[in-house]
């Protein structure tokens, strides 16, 4: 098991496999090329053109396909402990290989929280009995999420937290918030901030506009987001913690990053697929499928936040996979849980928002998936994140042209809550390789 305290990667590795044909790209070290690649005791053992091919047990052909570093989502809710009605560590994993992830980042809003060290041991034991791919707890920065008292940083650093947030909730007063940066910044590990003022939302079940206003519903400002980044980059400076904003989705918070980051702050930001795809006009007809935190906003957000990701302002790409039962959600909107599933539909929906559009190339898509989130949590010291010799056998194989619909009936997770039902989609996994076992395999149907 790996943990932020050192420790050797669990391989469940079975046999060994070679993939041939395939365009290797490993953005860590700048690889492109067709080539083969070799996995073996869990392991990367070769890569290269032309490898042989008889002591392998498995011989996948990648041709015309590409053929990455496992993929990494930052930014998950696995619901287990507490409210596995909607999601278990068992069934998460298996929504997040289906959609070519190796290694999901979970989140602290669980019941009880994740603000223990037995609560982050607890997260990686049940990873390691039940999840098909690697597992990793995000802890609480302060007790039970609620903002008043500071988790133990130094007990969760070295019980394996991989970084610290309150995710659900954000951590409201400035001389809470200014602790908190003083003791993540003494592990080197980040600080991932849910980005909103309560006392400008309550009440509000989505974006403050027109549509809000016309569907008879409280509006959610953007400023409720962008002036906690304000506050937090301005508190930060005299701290230099590393600071992570989740789930942009107001372009006047891009707008903060940048500039924090052309400062020099230690500043890095996310982006989730709905918010660079979807704006609040996907609520008409009260459609909760569409109610999330942060509420989708405005064309100019989404462009906006496009073009953050273009110019490198943002580095990462985080679903924010957040399941919730059909009971649930079905229920009036404005009582109705924010939230949505992606892992399973995160690379198609990626491949049409950045790729499509000339926003960015395969390869940058490819790094903001892999090798960014790992160094945002500190994965790539036993090298997650890239393909290479000696290194895990974590390898997704995605066929860049592979047309296929969502239909959240084949959903591998738990809940169905996705506004993309029946939407067509190009470019998927075809196969997830955890620690030299294929964790699954695209059979063709959908």
């Amino acid at each position: 098991m790996f943990t932020a305290a050192g420790g050797a990667i669990s391989s469940p590795c079975m046999g060994s496999i070679l993939i041939v044909n395939g365009r290797v790209i490993d953005p860590a070290s700048g690889h492109d090329a067709v080539a083969d690649v070799a996995i073996e005791g869990g392991v990367v053992r070769a890569i290269g053109a032309g490898l042989s091919r008889g002591p392998a047990d498995r011989v996948i052909d990648a041709g015309g396909m590409l053929v990455a570093p496992g993929l990494i989502d930052p930014h998950v809710h696995l619901r287990e402990p507490g409210h596995e009605h909607k999601e278990t560590i068992a069934t998460g994993t298996a929504a997040a290989v289906a959609g070519g992830f190796t290694s999901v980042c979970c989140m602290p809003n669980t019941s009880p929280a994740i603000d223990t060290p037995e609560m982050v041991r607890f997260v990686y034991d049940r990873g390691e009995r039940t999840g098909r791919c690697r597992v990793f707890p995000v802890a609480a920065a302060t007790r039970g999420r609620l903002g008043e008292e500071l988790a133990e940083i130094g007990l969760l650093d070295s019980a394996g937290a991989v970084a610290y947030s309150d995710d659900g909730d954000c951590v409201a007063t400035a001389g809470m918030m200014r602790r908190v940066l003083m003791a993540v910044a003494a592990t080197g590990k980040a600080f991932m901030q849910h980005c909103q003022d309560s006392t400008l939302t309550r009440g509000a079940s989505m974006h403050a506009g027109a549509v809000s206003a016309r569907l008879g519903l409280a509006g959610w400002p953007r400023v409720a987001e962008e002036v906690v980044i304000e506050r937090d980059v301005m508190l930060n400076r005299g701290v230099g913690c590393r600071y992570h904003v989740q789930h942009l989705s107001s372009g006047g918070s891009v707008e903060i990053v940048r500039r924090a980051r052309a400062g020099g702050q230690l500043v890095t930001a996310e982006a989730s697929p709905h918010h660079l795809l979807l704006t609040d006009e996907a609520c008409e007809g009260y459609d909760t499928s569409a109610k999330v935190n942060p509420p989708l906003r405005e064309r100019a957000d989404v462009e906006a936040i496009r073009a953050g990701v273009a110019d490198g302002t943002i580095t990462v790409l985080a679903t924010d996979h957040a399941p919730h039962s059909a009971d649930e959600k079905n229920l009036p909107f404005e009582e109705s849980p924010m939230g949505m599933v992606g892992l399973e539909t995160a690379l198609g929906l990626y491949r049409e928002a950045l790729v499509e559009t000339g926003a960015i190339d395969w390869p940058r898509l490819i790094a903001l998936m892999t090798i960014e989130p790992a160094r945002l949590c500190g994965l790539d010291r036993c090298g997650m994140g890239m393909i290479g010799v000696d290194g895990p056998g974590d390898v997704t194989v995605i066929d860049p042209e592979a047309s296929w619909t969502v239909d959240p009936g084949t959903f591998a997770g738990r809940s169905r809550n996705t506004p993309f039902s029946g939407r067509r989609l190009t470019g998927r996994a075809v196969a997830t390789i955890v620690g030299g076992r294929v964790a699954w395999e695209y059979t063709g149907r959908g």
